[in-house]
């Protein structure tokens, strides 16, 4: 019995020898003529090959691909966190916004309407006659109109002491609508006479909002320049 099992053993030697028989003498030119166990290897190879170029291909535009995201993704995680600032400081920023809405009606009020034009023209006038000073020329020159609201320049000259011109200008200061001096000019009134005095040359700027049909009118002139 045990001889019968010793016979039907595999030769290993044999079968290597038989398998490396196989891989001896084969044409490169001609694979169809080799072994089976080398075609077969050969088939393996070339499959393998394949799929690993393709994978490293695929690879390759899937890391782009993800680069990409990754780019993307720092671009929402900055974007998130200005959000986020925002987000959390939005009391304050509405209180902030509710001042300055404030301030800006404030700075409306001081803003005399077309029919208080006069009487500010009058209040200038009398700020510098209160001073004791000699107006020379108080011209008003062409309005300037602006988006909301309107500009008129006034050429001011006046003579007298320089205290009561520094008294002139801090009144125009306190005036309860906005004016403003702009290119202030002192010099002598007579260069041959020191003694008689001092001559102050200044544009003095005083602004008024527009009415509703000036609004419009401006944004008509607005559109019809846009559109040429």
């Amino acid at each position: 019995m045990a001889t019968r099992n010793k016979n039907q053993g595999i030769d290993f030697a044999k079968l290597q020898a038989d398998l490396g028989r196989q891989f001896q003498n084969l044409d490169p030119k001609d694979p169809s003529l080799w072994p089976v166990l080398p075609r077969v290897l050969l088939c393996i190879f070339i499959a393998v090959a394949v799929a690993a170029l393709m994978w490293y291909f695929l690879l390759s535009d899937y890391q782009d691909e993800l680069q990409a995201e990754e780019a993307k993704e720092l671009t929402l995680k900055d974007d998130y966190q200005k959000k986020l600032v925002k987000a959390v400081s939005l009391d304050l920023l509405k209180k902030q916004r509710a001042q300055i809405q404030q301030y800006v009606l404030q700075l409306e009020k001081q803003l005399p309407s077309k029919a208080e034009m006069p009487a500010l023209l009058s209040d200038i006038n009398q700020s510098g006659l209160g001073r004791s000073l000699q107006f020379e020329l108080f011209r008003p020159g062409q309005i300037i109109t602006r988006d909301y609201y309107a500009e008129l320049p006034i050429a001011v000259r006046v003579t007298g002491r320089y205290h009561d011109m520094g008294e002139f200008a801090a009144d125009v200061a306190k005036l309860s609508r906005i004016v403003t001096l702009n290119d202030l000019k002192i010099a002598p009134a007579n260069e041959k006479d020191v003694g008689s005095g001092l001559r102050m040359d200044a544009t003095a700027r005083t602004f008024r909002y527009l009415d509703a049909s000036e609004i419009e009118a401006q944004k008509q002139a607005t559109a019809k320049g846009n559109k040429k």
